[in-house]
């Protein structure tokens, strides 16, 4: 792990510690001075990257960036909290190790590059399906604490719906990573992968 990196890991648990401490009886103008803080550090990670060139300063910035999403979003969340903005703090860590992973991949290239994003890009959707479950089965939860043994079976089955349709984004995103690793192949031994990439998937 780089400097860049160690700065950025560290950034991003100082700010969760403070939301974190900040999450119960936050005032406004605690909102508004952790967002000044998360600006203003952000400004600085980012400048800390001049230093670097090439792709490596594209991965700083996207890390710098990353950092700054995802603290926004858990400060949010601290100072307002919901179902939705606990999922929308996920939502956002998802894109942010996408952003950075994304511009890691522009060190490779041809097939692997190829390879690279589409596992970066099924990392995410696995991440956002996860996220989106849960909010899921949170308000299925909710609404069967308040309502009649009908509206509990109703709930039941949403949750299981939305766990279906986590795996079913799931599946879908590692099918399109196990396909990009079948272009590297040719002839029988790529239509045998491909034959098994369907055949896990179920397709």
């Amino acid at each position: 792990m780089n400097r860049i990196q160690m700065n950025a890991l560290a950034l991003a648990v100082s700010l969760g510690f403070s939301a974190g401490a900040m999450a119960e009886n936050m005032s406004k103008a605690d909102y508004s001075t952790a967002k000044d803080k998360i600006a203003a550090e952000y400004k600085s990670g980012k400048a800390a990257c001049n230093s670097l060139s090439a792709n490596a300063k594209d991965v700083c910035v996207a890390q710098a960036k990353g950092v700054q999403k995802v603290a926004r979003a858990d400060l949010d969340a601290s100072y307002k909290p919901s179902t939705k903005a606990h999922y929308e703090a996920l939502v956002a860590k998802a894109e942010a190790d996408y952003g950075v992973a994304r511009e890691k991949c522009d060190d490779l290239s041809g097939n692997a590059k190829d390879v690279c994003v589409k596992e970066a890009k099924a990392a995410e959707t696995t991440a956002k399906a996860d996220a989106k479950a849960q909010m899921k089965t949170a308000n299925a939860n909710a609404s069967a604490k308040e309502t009649s043994s009908d509206a509990r079976s109703k709930a039941s089955s949403e949750k299981a719906d939305a766990r279906k349709d986590a795996t079913a984004d799931k599946v879908d995103a590692q099918y399109a990573v196990a396909k990009e690793k079948c272009d590297a192949m040719a002839g029988a031994a790529k239509d045998d992968c491909l034959a098994k990439a369907k055949a896990s998937a179920g397709k």
